[in-house]
C-alpha cells in the first residue's frame, strides 16, 4: 500500500501540481490506494466471497472508469475555484487508480482485471510482492517533493501562484527511477528465464507452464515453479550463475485428490480459480488445506540437521463445517526473514550450499513435515 500511495503522489503532483497546490500529493496517495477499498467492502460478507472480491471489482478495468467518472462527479464541485472539470478531474482519478492496478500486476499474485467476465488473475511476475527498493526510490522522490512543496516560498502575486518547478523534476526523477528499476527487472527475469529453460531442455523435461518471479524484494534471485501433470517443481538461481549452472528442483506433489469431495465448494472453487493452477492441497481433520505456489516459500534451517523446512507463504485451511468463516488464512510471508535473505545473499553470490538442503513441506496444521523429493 505504501508502494502504491508513494507512485499515486508523484503522479498526482506531475497532472495537477501546477493547479492544486499541496492538494496534488495527497490527492493523488489517496486515489493510489483507493482500488484497496475492496477488503473493507468485503468485510461484511463469508470468507469466500472476501477471498473472491479481494483485487477484483476495483481492480477491473471494466468497472474503473465508471467508478472513476462517479468522483469526477464530486471532485468537480469539490474543486470548482480551480476550475477543473468534471473530465479532468475524473481522468486525474482514472489515472492514480490505474497506477494502483499495474503494480499489481507486476506482483505474482496479480489482479482480476477482467472482472466480472473473468475471475483469474493477470500478472507480469516482474516484482515480489513487496519490494524494498522498488519502494524506497518511490517514497524517496515523495519526501523530496514533501520538503520543495513545503519549503518557503516567494509570496505569490495577484494574478500569478508560483510553482517550484524543482518539484516537477523531482516527480521526473522519482518516476523515472523507478521506470529504469522495471526495465532492469525485464532484462533480468530473460537472463533467469533463460538459465530455467535451458536446464529444463537438458533434462528433457516435459511439463504445462512455468511461473517465474523474483525471490524476495531484490531482482537478483529468482525462482520457477514447473507445472507438471499432478507435481510441481520449484527451483531458484541467480542472475549471476551461468546459464549451463544445474537447478536443482524440488519436487511438491500437487496432490489434487485431497480435495474429492469437495470440489463444488464456492469456498474451494474460488480459491482453485484464483491460483489457476499453482495450488496444492493436503487432507486435514475440518476438510483440507490448500497452498498458493506463486508466492516464495518461506524457509527455515536448522530444526533437523541437513534439512530445509519451506512453509507455503499463503494458504488456507478450509472447515467444511463452518459457518460464515470456513477459510482461514495462514500468512508465512515473512517468517525467519533475516536469516533467509543472509542465506539468499551467499547464493545470489554463488554459495548454492548456504541455500540448498534435503527439503521437506512443513506448515499445515496437524500434520507432521513432509519429505519432498529433489531433482538434482
Amino acid at each position: 500500500m505504501i508502494t502504491q500511495a508513494a507512485l499515486g503522489a508523484l503522479m498526482g503532483e506531475l497532472m495537477m501540481g501546477k493547479r492544486l497546490g499541496k492538494q496534488a500529493m495527497a490527492w493523488g496517495g489517496l486515489f493510489g490506494i483507493f482500488p484497496d477499498v475492496d477488503v473493507l467492502l468485503s468485510l461484511p460478507f463469508n470468507s469466500g466471497v472476501q477471498v473472491a472480491f479481494r483485487q477484483a471489482a476495483t481492480h477491473s478495468v471494466w468497472l474503473l472508469p465508471f467508478i472513476a467518472f462517479g468522483l469526477g462527479h464530486g471532485l468537480e464541485r469539490l474543486w470548482k475555484r480551480h476550475k477543473i472539470s468534471r473530465a479532468q478531474a475524473a481522468g486525474f482519478a482514472l489515472t492514480m487508480m490505474a497506477g494502483h492496478v499495474l503494480l499489481d500486476c507486476l506482483a505474482a499474485e496479480g489482479a482480476s482485471v477482467l472482472w466480472p467476465f473473468s475471475g483469474k488473475r493477470f500478472s507480469l511476475g516482474l516484482l515480489f510482492r513487496v519490494d524494498l527498493l522498488f519502494s524506497m526510490v518511490l517514497v524517496a522522490g515523495v519526501l523530496r517533493l514533501i520538503y520543495l512543496t513545503f519549503k518557503k516560498q516567494p509570496k505569490p502575486s495577484k494574478k500569478t501562484p508560483v510553482y517550484n518547478p524543482a518539484c516537477r523534476r523531482a516527480c521526473f526523477w522519482g518516476l523515472g527511477l523507478g521506470a529504469g528499476y522495471l526495465c532492469l527487472g525485464m532484462c533480468l527475469k530473460w537472463v533467469a528465464a533463460a538459465g530455467f529453460d535451458g536446464d529444463l531442455k537438458r533434462r528433457g523435461t516435459v511439463y504445462q507452464k512455468t511461473l517465474l518471479g523474483p525471490a524476495r524484494s531484490n531482482l537478483f534471485f529468482w525462482r520457477a515453479v514447473v507445472a507438471r501433470e499432478d507435481e510441481f517443481w520449484v527451483g531458484y538461481r541467480s542472475v549471476f550463475e551461468s546459464r549451463t549452472s544445474k537447478v536443482r528442483w524440488t519436487v511438491y506433489p500437487q496432490n489434487k485428490a485431497s480435495l474429492a469431495g469437495l470440489e463444488d465448494r464456492f469456498e474451494i472453487r474460488t480459491l482453485c480459480r484464483i491460483t489457476d493452477p499453482w495450488w496444492l492441497a493436503r487432507t486435514h481433520s475440518k476438510g483440507a488445506w490448500i497452498g498458493d505456489m506463486r508466492l516464495p516459500e518461506a524457509r527455515n534451517w536448522g530444526d533437523k540437521k541437513d534439512m530445509v523446512d519451506s512453509r507455503l507463504a499463503h494458504s488456507w485451511v478450509f472447515n467444511a463445517n463452518g459457518e460464515n468463516r470456513k477459510l482461514r488464512l495462514i500468512d508465512e510471508s515473512w517468517r525467519n526473514s533475516n536469516e533467509m535473505f543472509r542465506r539468499m545473499l551467499a547464493m545470489i553470490f554463488g554459495n548454492r550450499a548456504e541455500w540448498e538442503a534435503n527439503p521437506r513441506l512443513a506448515g499445515v496444521p496437524g500434520s507432521l513435515p513432509e519429505f519432498l523429493p529433489a531433482e538434482e
